[in-house]
């Protein structure tokens, strides 16, 4: 396939830019550890994955000419945005405690974690139609649709996992200083928390796209 390459370069631009899931990334393997921060990247991956698909079979054309669909779903992610930074902001500690943490609740950890990662790039409408305007441009009308989409799409779920696994080792590396100093876990829980509820701020007054 013609201009791959251009299509990976510009996956590789758009994950470099500072977001919402890279702060996630970022907090949650400082504070939770890396297996958490790979269930966030695992709901990260289905997101997209459900975006490509989503674009594939045309909705992400519903969302720009359905101003309510579109409205409706970037309100509820920016509350969601805002509703974890709020959260992180009010926490009295986001380090665990001394105590070994049962396997069940482990278990419940890591599927809050997932969670988090899925509907925090599920419900950002500008993920989807990210997704609906660069696809088609690499999409040739010489070759079945249905294949290029697969193609693309994985290549853009994988570029996006190797993202999410270089901010979860960084994320690993800043928890170490973040253990050792009282400032530093008060940084980070400001900077993460005041982080995410821009961004759901930012989600929340941006225009509809054309």
């Amino acid at each position: 396939m013609q201009d791959l390459w251009i299509f990976i370069s510009a996956l590789v631009i758009a994950y470099l830019v500072p977001g919402p899931d890279m702060v996630l990334i970022l907090q949650t393997s400082a504070i939770r550890g890396r297996a958490n921060a790979l269930a966030v990247a695992a709901g990260l991956g289905f997101a997209r994955a459900s975006h490509v698909f989503l674009a594939a079979i045309g909705l992400a054309t519903l969302l720009r000419t359905a101003p309510a669909a579109f409205e409706i779903i970037r309100y509820v992610g920016a509350i969601y945005l805002m509703w974890i930074g709020v959260g992180l902001l009010r926490a009295h500690s986001l380090l665990p405690g001394p105590a070994a943490t049962p396997s069940a609740d482990k278990n419940q950890s890591w599927v809050i974690s997932l969670r988090r990662g899925l509907l925090t790039n599920l419900l950002n409408p500008k993920s989807l139609l990210f997704c609906s305007v660069l696809l088609p441009q690499f999409i040739q009308s010489e070759h079945a649709a249905p294949g290029q989409f697969l193609l693309l799409g994985s290549i853009l779920v994988a570029v996006g996992l190797v993202f999410d696994l270089m901010y979860a080792v960084a994320g690993a590396m800043l928890a170490r200083w973040i253990a050792h100093s009282t400032l530093a876990q008060h940084l980070q829980r400001w900077i993460f928390g005041t982080l995410l509820i821009g961004f759901g701020l930012r989600l929340f007054l941006s225009p509809r796209p054309a």
